[in-house]
């Protein structure tokens, strides 16, 4: 295994008070050296919360993705806020979008989407035992809560409303850490 390229320099590009672009003058092992840009989200990440009101349901919502320009179906997600523990991020974000706070909250994994340019990890993390709490959010329009039965995961991912990486990645993973409890 190579040891990690040296990192010489490191330039800014843009700040957009979301994430930063970055450049970086690297120098691999071997001597050859690059420039690479990339994207740096915080270094806290983000949580991406999968509510189950009872063990065959998951509570989905349906919210607008300016990236795409569609309203998409996903799993509730948000900034972790600095000082903020993730379980933290993920109860405050379910009430926000969602309605419900969990009693039983319990981080699954991480994972990261183009690591090749984008520095920003997602935690995943299961919501159980929840009850009805509503917190203001910052969503510019309320969001519709869609319940679906884990039964119904084939119809799920067949829909092409649901096609976020990380909501799938978690759908897939969430499963299998139910079927080993």
């Amino acid at each position: 295994m190579s040891k990690h390229p040296v990192i010489s320099a490191r330039r800014p590009l843009a700040n957009t008070g979301i994430f930063r672009i970055e450049e970086m003058d690297l120098e691999f092992s071997n001597g050859q050296t690059r420039c690479y840009q990339r994207i740096v989200g915080s270094n806290e990440g983000a949580v991406l919360i999968v509510p189950m009101p009872d063990p065959q349901t998951v509570l989905l919502i349906r919210e607008y993705s300016a990236g795409m320009e569609r309203y998409d179906l996903a799993f509730p997600k948000g900034h972790i806020e600095s000082g903020e523990g993730l379980l933290d991020a993920a109860n405050r974000e379910i009430q926000e979008e969602v309605g419900y706070g969990a009693r039983r909250l319990e981080k699954i994994s991480s994972v990261t989407v183009a690591p090749g340019y984008l520095y920003h990890s997602t935690h995943i993390v299961l919501a159980r035992d929840l009850y009805t709490r509503r917190l203001p959010g910052d969503e510019p329009e309320l969001i519709e809560v869609i319940p679906w039965r884990l039964a119904d995961l084939d119809d799920l991912v067949g829909r092409e409303d649901f096609n976020e990486a990380r909501s799938i990645a978690a759908l897939f993973m969430i499963r299998e850490w139910l079927e080993k409890e």
